[in-house]
């Protein structure tokens, strides 16, 4: 079907100067905004839209408060846009205009689908030295102040039936299972050959629609740490991190989203191809993170939050 990955989303929020502070303050660019709209744009120019919840402009929502109410998916030709269509013509919620063709999953959702708008980027990323290989020589890894996310990675929904919302994005659009949790959850990738997952749909034991969170690719494990800390400076509030995921394995750090849902820095995670067999998982806590501190780091003291800083210039000094 040749989806290539997400090119935008779209919120409905209450406060919109929260949002926007909060987003310049993830790394984001602000390219648009007017009463009741904000525009934003990653790295590589996927766009983050947030609107007033009340805005008529905006699908419906598919649960109370701020969330996100739409996403567009990003694909490779007009050719590959007409296919879609095709396909979409057929199910609930079709709609047609502007570039774009669309439809509404079976969790409510309004979905997207367009030539995909995003520019290819080069970035510097740390390299990793191990015992086999070590291409790092002469030259340090770096540390970041802060983050500049590159795209939206991946997006993750509770859904009220997992089993119809991965039937769905596979067979109609191309979507391919990575891993599972035996009808609990689903991660997808759009295309055989990518990373781990685009979408993670999620059926909790008392199954309801919604967000869970929205993930932004940055470079390298250094940048989900540097990203974490100046947000945390910020005083926007960690919901758990950093982190790391055995199941993909990514590192990663999640924050809470005035936008709705929560929001996290990721990288390094696993990249698949057609030899690839989904494997299945039963959900615990060390499945969904081998590693994670609760609370997070604060950007100022470099230590879990409310800890207290070293009392001298080296951890080996002594206060007086």
């Amino acid at each position: 079907m040749d989806v290539l990955g997400i090119d935008e989303i779209t919120y409905g929020a209450d406060d919109l100067a929260a949002c926007k502070a909060f987003f310049s303050d993830w790394g984001l660019q602000l390219v648009e905004e007017n009463e009741g709209l904000l525009s934003f744009e990653s790295m590589n120019g996927c766009r983050i839209v947030v609107r007033r919840s009340d805005d008529p402009a905006l699908p419906p929502a598919i649960e109370e408060g701020p969330t996100l109410r739409e996403v567009v998916w990003g694909v490779a030709s007009e050719a590959a846009l007409d296919h879609i269509g095709n396909r979409a013509r057929a199910l609930p919620g079709f709609v047609t205009g502007g570039g774009r063709v669309g439809c509404t999953d079976p969790n409510g959702l309004a979905v997207r689908f367009q030539v995909t708008k995003k520019r290819d980027v080069q970035v510097e990323c740390a390299q990793m030295n191990t015992w086999n290989e070590r291409p790092r020589l002469n030259q340090r890894s770096p540390a970041y102040e802060r983050a500049a996310p590159i795209e939206v990675g991946h997006v993750v929904f509770f859904v009220t039936d997992v089993a119809a919302c991965e039937a769905f994005y596979c067979e109609n659009f191309g979507f391919v299972p990575s891993d599972r949790y035996p009808a609990r959850g689903a991660f997808l990738r759009c295309a055989p050959k990518g990373g781990h997952h685009d979408l993670f749909l999620l059926q909790t034991p008392n199954p309801k629609a919604g967000l869970n969170h929205v993930a932004f690719s940055v470079r390298d494990i250094h940048e989900v740490f540097g990203g974490g800390m100046h947000m945390s400076r910020q005083g926007w509030d960690t919901q758990l991190g950093p982190g790391r995921h055995p199941i993909s394995s990514a590192y990663f750090w999640y924050f809470k989203n005035p936008a709705g849902g929560l929001i996290e820095y990721y990288a390094d995670e696993d990249q698949l191809d057609e030899a690839w067999e989904a494997r299945e998982f039963e959900p615990g806590p060390t499945v969904f993170a081998e590693w994670a501190i609760d609370g997070g780091i604060d950007g100022n003291t470099r230590r879990q939050k409310n800890a207290d800083a070293p009392g001298g210039k080296f951890l080996t000094d002594k206060k007086s």
